[in-house]
């Protein structure tokens, strides 16, 4: 099994490895053969160092796509994307990244099958962004997509050609819809949800966290845990009993900003929610109001993919996977 992937120095990349690491199969097989992939240096773990290369690359550069489907990886994770606030602020570099090098990444795997037989599982990093609004009370499978935000709509046009390549045989691929990941772990970056984590995370250690939006502002979570189990079932299912539609809405927490802090308040107490400091930003407002609020994930429970129930849940999961298991 040779395992390819691209976002590897992402939080849920990283996360991703880490739990490969631990078990190092995948779908029955034994992982002989690991290339990480992003554009800054991905860390090989101590069980992968004799097997994994490390690479810092663009993937919409020119011949990237084609140098690393050389090697015909039999499962390849297409975790990288510009994030959301930042496509959103930089349409050249959104569209490069996100569109342009899937596109190349997808090509580049045609071209390799057409030398000799080779089609690869796919699973693709999509989002709950290719949703807009207005919105029915929850979003079912059979919703149409119309983002609202140019990140959303970068992923949805790459689900569209994720189902095409898929329909001609050119590789088997799955889109996750990822819900909100929270909490996330290391420091804040520029996506536009990247408050939705701050305001546990930083409280969580002691330390100072912005909300710029009202406690009114509901949205759809799930745990990066949850993420890592979506990804890896996904690469191990079978895909039969999906069908032609390929791309997946997650099955997550709806949850509002307010809920949030409470389940703060109950796990950590007063002191940490104290720390949460209101300051009203209009321009991520603005954004999070265009973004799918809850869903009706029947079908990608149905096919065995599956997320926290509670806040309170992801909160502790947090405690356990970053803090080491309690609070200092």
């Amino acid at each position: 099994m040779h395992v390819l992937v691209i976002g590897a120095a992402g939080m849920v990349g990283r996360k991703l490895i880490e739990k490969l690491a631990a078990s190092p199969a995948l779908n029955g097989r034994d992982i002989e053969r690991l290339t990480l992939a992003d554009a800054f240096a991905p860390q090989v773990p101590p069980a992968f160092q004799s097997i994994a290369k490390s690479l810092t690359l663009d993937l919409a550069a020119p011949g990237t796509a084609e140098t690393l489907i050389a090697g015909r990886p039999d499962v390849i994770f297409h975790l990288a994307a510009v994030v959301s606030g930042e496509a959103e602020a930089d349409f050249d570099k959104g569209y490069a990244v996100n569109l342009d090098g899937t596109r190349a990444l997808f090509e580049a795997i045609r071209h390799e099958g057409q030398r000799a037989p080779y089609a690869p599982r796919l699973v693709f990093a999509s989002s709950v962004a290719v949703f807009g609004a207005p919105f029915p009370d929850a979003i079912g499978d059979e919703f149409f997509t119309t983002p609202l935000t140019s990140y959303g709509t970068q992923k949805a046009i790459t689900e569209l050609l994720l189902s095409d390549y898929t329909r001609r045989g050119f590789f088997d691929g799955i889109g996750i819809r990822l819900p909100t990941i929270c909490v996330r772990p290391g420091t804040p970056n520029k996506a536009a949800s990247g408050f939705f984590s701050n305001i546990l995370r930083e409280p969580l250690s002691g330390k100072e966290a912005v909300l710029p939006v009202g406690e009114d502002v509901r949205h759809w979570f799930a745990s990066p845990r949850s993420a890592v189990g979506f990804f890896l079932h996904a690469a191990s299912m079978e895909t039969a009993p999906i069908g032609p539609r390929r791309n997946l809405t997650m099955p997550g927490l709806s949850a509002l900003v307010g809920e949030e802090i409470e389940a703060l308040r109950r796990v950590a107490g007063e002191k940490a929610v104290s720390l949460i400091r209101r300051e009203p930003d209009p321009v991520i407002a603005r954004i999070v109001a265009g973004w799918p609020t809850r869903f009706d994930a029947s079908r990608a429970t149905q096919l065995g993919f599956r997320a926290e129930a509670t806040f309170d849940e992801i909160i502790r999961i947090h405690i356990e996977d970053e803090l080491g298991g309690s609070l200092s």
